[in-house]
């Protein structure tokens, strides 16, 4: 697959393979089963789950989901060619099928990384690559800082750099990004003038409540609706590009938002209803994790995000950073940052920003990363 590259540094994809992946998209293909977990204990009372999926001697690469709090699906697995690279899938601490699920205590970005390296050295996986999303991009430079040689390259998609005014986005009370399919204000436990802190600390007693109450249920319902308002923001940008620029992409992302606007539909009906129903359960148990380490600032040390992306060019270690441009929670100037500074320590680093938002699954995403993910090394 071709590319050119930008004398910026960034990527751009041929019309025609823009047009071939629409088409592959479009045509109905035999899922690949999702295959039920298994669990690696790890210290405590923690076992970590995960999935092996793909040709058992391809080429082996580590996926990281975001979150924190989330977990790996089986949508995933789409930039992959799973004929000839092998995937394996871990659910990170008290996340997705880990158990206990929701547990924060000895739960911290460096028990991460351990849990990864111990799942590397049960596999016997000399060296594999990365590729993680948002979140999980967080994990995957804290894994790579520390393993250095454990890690071939690294596809890195929405890079979250934990700042205040990416959690305050997300949390705080605004008038922006569709705020009339977010929480309504009164509610939302998140008052007008609160700091990223005190959101933080009352979010997180809300959850962590023994007995969830209403104000409990609202604040883990409301914080599901707020991150998918924000990924639809961004998905509303690309839609606009996509039909003015005639690209494309044009249908498959207004199909892509008349999906998300239904499920925000959804779960703004639900924020009322009374009862504790199963995703209730699993919302509770990520946003519990999820809070624990946003109100940590994902247990990295000021600077220390930094450190890691010019360790790995002075290591020589791939990386294609992938961002949307359009992305409304994880801002681009992370990535093209990043990029830049790896770039300027000689690191060998492409930089990718295409027409999408935050999401891996929208069109112009997905082509990206399986671009990315699917190039020979030189």
């Amino acid at each position: 697959m071709k590319h050119v590259c930008k004398p910026d540094g960034t990527i751009a994809t041929p019309a025609a393979t823009l047009n071939s992946n629409i088409d592959a998209m479009q045509k109905p293909s035999n899922a690949t089963p999702w295959p039920a977990p298994r669990r690696l204990p790890v210290g405590g009372l923690h076992r970590m789950a995960w999935r092996e999926l793909g040709a058992a001697h391809g080429d082996p690469w580590l996926l990281l989901h975001g979150g924190p709090g989330g977990a790996c699906q089986p949508g995933m697995l789409r930039p992959f060619d799973l004929r000839r690279q092998r995937v394996i899938a871990p659910d990170q601490r008290g996340a997705g099928a880990s158990r206990p699920r929701g547990r924060t205590q000895g739960n911290h970005t460096l028990a991460l990384v351990a849990d990864l390296e111990r799942l590397r050295e049960q596999l016997g996986i000399e060296r594999w690559s990365v590729l993680a999303g948002s979140w999980g991009t967080v994990v995957a430079l804290a894994y790579a800082q520390r393993h250095p040689a454990r890690v071939q390259r690294l596809v890195l998609r929405g890079a979250f750099a934990l700042t205040r005014r990416e959690i305050g986005g997300l949390l705080l009370p605004s008038a922006k990004r569709g705020q009339t399919l977010r929480a309504p204000a009164a509610l939302w436990p998140v008052r007008v003038g609160d700091g990223v802190p005190v959101a933080l600390q009352r979010l997180r007693q809300l959850i962590q409540n023994g007995t969830p109450g209403v104000a409990s249920l609202r604040a883990w319902r409301g914080w599901g609706l707020r991150e998918t308002a924000d990924a639809a923001h961004g998905l509303r940008r690309s839609l606009r590009h996509a039909a003015h620029t005639g690209s494309p992409w044009a249908n498959p992302i207004r199909r892509e938002w008349a999906g998300l606007q239904r499920q925000q539909r959804r779960a703004l009906a639900r924020l009322r209803q009374p009862g504790v129903h199963r995703s209730d359960r699993a919302a509770r148990a990520r946003y519990r994790v999820q809070a624990h380490y946003l109100l940590h600032r994902g247990f990295m040390r000021p600077g220390g995000l930094d450190r890691a992306v010019a360790l790995l060019a002075r290591e020589g270690i791939p990386v294609d950073w992938v961002h949307g441009r359009f992305d409304a929670i994880c801002p681009p100037a992370n990535s093209v940052r990043w990029a830049a500074r790896g770039r300027r320590l000689g690191g060998p680093v492409v930089l990718h920003l295409p027409p999408s938002g935050h999401l891996g699954g929208e069109p112009a995403m997905l082509a990206c990363l399986r671009a990315c993910v699917r190039r020979p090394l030189p």
